[in-house]
């Protein structure tokens, strides 16, 4: 997805929940300065990591029993804090879609194995960037809710388990199996409001079903 498709609904989820774009915004040049030094991957870098079939996962309680049930296939993108579950399984993620909200001390160690790392920007999120990014130390591509600045980018997405399947579909997957996604019960996170959850993963279906392109198929269990 371009971020001319991207921005009008885009638009609707900041109106929805009355996010800021120009926190959105700031977070993503404050994300810019940290990634000076960085081994950044551009978009051949990860087009090359991607393959037809890929199986996203994401941080749903079932997740753990769906690795053992269904197993993997193709690309393995991990979601954020389901890095956690694949590296206990003994199972390195290919790339790792996160916001910094996970488990990093797992994160961190995927990448050290040779995860790409896909750390994305928005309004509440600049104290853990600050935190968390320096402590990476392999290749590294940067995203952002709002218009992308170079070299970030923006495939369209709000939470971490549909921007993964996003980044899938915009590098040329033609069948994702999704393991560890639950719409309807979040996991309880720490100072999370389950409302708001709930209202996200509703965003997060929509941004993965509703806009699956014709060719695409997708697989759930």
């Amino acid at each position: 997805m371009q971020f001319d498709e991207w921005e009008p609904i885009y638009a609707r989820i900041l109106a929805d929940f009355g996010f800021s774009r120009s926190e959105d915004e700031r977070s993503a040049t404050i994300l810019l300065d940290l990634l000076s030094g960085k081994d950044l991957c551009d978009e051949r870098c990860i087009s090359e990591r991607i393959g037809e079939k890929v199986t996203v996962c994401g941080d749903a309680v079932a997740l753990e029993d769906q690795l053992t049930s269904f197993g993997l296939s193709g690309t393995v993108i991990s979601a954020d804090g389901a890095t956690k579950a694949l590296m206990n399984a003994g199972i390195r993620p290919d790339i790792i879609v996160t916001d910094l909200d996970g488990d990093i001390g797992a994160q961190v160690e995927a990448v050290g194995l040779g995860a790409l790392i896909v750390i994305h920007a928005h309004g509440d999120n600049v104290e853990a960037l600050r935190n968390h990014v320096p402590r990476f130390k392999g290749r590294v591509m940067a995203t952002t809710q709002s218009r992308p600045l170079v070299p970030l980018h923006n495939f369209g997405g709000f939470t971490d388990g549909d921007r993964a399947v996003l980044l899938a579909r915009h590098f040329g997957a033609k069948r994702l199996r999704l393991l560890g996604f639950d719409f309807k019960e979040p996991r309880e996170k720490e100072g999370r409001e389950r409302a708001v959850k709930v209202r996200k993963l509703e965003w997060a279906r929509a941004l993965i079903f509703d806009l699956n392109p014709p060719g695409v198929c997708l697989s759930i269990p």
